[in-house]
């Protein structure tokens, strides 16, 4: 698993969780630095990437020293395309995965592990320096705030790069199939076939579909980037974005989530039972609105596919009803395995629509 950060380092050559810290990074807040984390003889095992890819990680992938040099973002990136197409004919997804509050690294790490196994995706993190270490209180709430505020650069950075890697990535691959094609010389460059041609050979050279997954206050982490950068995250990087258990006030949601672009689905889940959105209410002043994952009224955002989980079968007060005992509920399972899968998860799960209300009930 790959975790990008703009924490601190505090130990370049630790190989555990201590070699992060719960501060932004001494260099600045934008700066960002990879962790390829493994587990061995069950204990997880941390690794600080140096910027550039070192002879063992180049080995890592089957690669020989090259004339330029690789960066540590470029073999992650080889290494999570590579993960995701171990079984070419069952590939696996992948999933961006950014926390909300008081999280540690380790914390975000285990979430992640279980999301990958239960939904069956490849997972990738953002960790922003939230404070860990149990209960917290305003004072720690709000600072954590600040933190995501300060982490707005770094934020905006990860996905700029996602986008250049991606974009490079499936600029080689179609160049590659228009070349094939046109050496069959069964189709006119300028035709419908071509097209179509070219559209099903993509699909089959590339099936993987990305998911942008936010949870609790990562979601005030997204709006503080669409609002305060030029590229915020209206690029089509994503198929599906799903924004769990939104900790950003409601009013005027719509204004910046409508900003986002996404090749297929924006979701947000809401239950109005959720203990920590309720408690986040109370802990920030009056700033502090009716929070998004928690409230039905005033859905107004053009593009967004809201879902209702308050009464769902064991979601309860649940504030991550994507794992634990909520997931003993099928509907709920399915939903997620669907939406982070990239699929138009609402159709696959058959959740009724209550038009009323904008809203899909998920019982």
């Amino acid at each position: 698993m790959f975790v990008v950060t703009n924490r601190n380092i505090e130990n370049e050559d630790g190989t555990d969780f201590g070699a992060v810290g719960d501060t932004c990074n001494t260099k600045g807040p934008a700066e960002l630095r990879l962790l390829e984390v493994t587990r061995k003889n069950g204990a997880w095992h941390v690794q600080v990437l140096r910027d550039k890819a070192t002879d063992t990680m180049l080995a890592d992938l089957g690669v020989t020293k090259l004339s330029q040099p690789v960066y540590a973002s470029q073999y992650a990136f080889k290494k999570i395309f590579n993960a995701a197409m171990a079984n070419p004919v069952k590939p696996k997804h992948v999933v961006f995965f950014v926390h909300g509050f008081n999280n540690t690294v380790e914390d975000v790490v285990v979430r992640c592990d279980k999301i990958a196994k239960a939904f069956d995706v490849v997972v990738v993190a953002f960790s922003w320096p939230a404070n860990g270490g149990g209960i917290k209180g305003v004072a720690d709430y709000r600072e954590d705030k600040r933190d995501a505020q300060a982490s707005v650069m770094a934020f905006d950075r990860v996905l700029e790069k996602a986008r250049v890697l991606l974009h490079d990535l499936r600029a080689t691959a179609i160049e590659q199939i228009i070349t094939e094609i046109e050496k069959t010389g069964k189709y006119s460059p300028k035709s419908e076939r071509f097209r179509e041609r070219l559209t099903a050979k993509a699909r089959e050279h590339c099936p993987i579909q990305s998911t942008l997954m936010l949870h609790s206050m990562g979601n005030y982490l997204l709006e503080r980037t669409l609002k305060s950068t030029a590229l915020g995250g209206n690029l089509p990087l994503f198929d599906n974005i799903v924004m769990c258990s939104a900790d950003v006030n409601n009013p005027d949601h719509a204004e910046w989530v409508d900003r986002l672009q996404v090749r297929n689905r924006l979701y947000v889940t809401i239950n109005e039972d959720d203990s920590a959105l309720k408690a986040a209410r109370l802990k920030g002043g009056e700033e502090q609105l009716a929070r998004l994952g928690h409230w039905t009224s005033n859905l107004t955002a053009r593009d967004a596919v809201y879902l209702d989980f308050t009464n769902a079968k064991h979601v309860g007060s649940s504030h991550a009803y994507f794992e634990g005992k909520a997931l003993k509920n099928a509907k709920v399972k399915n939903f997620f395995a669907a939406a982070l899968q990239g699929r138009r998860a609402e159709q696959v799960v058959s959740i009724p629509y209550d038009s009323a209300k904008n809203l899909y009930r998920v019982s």
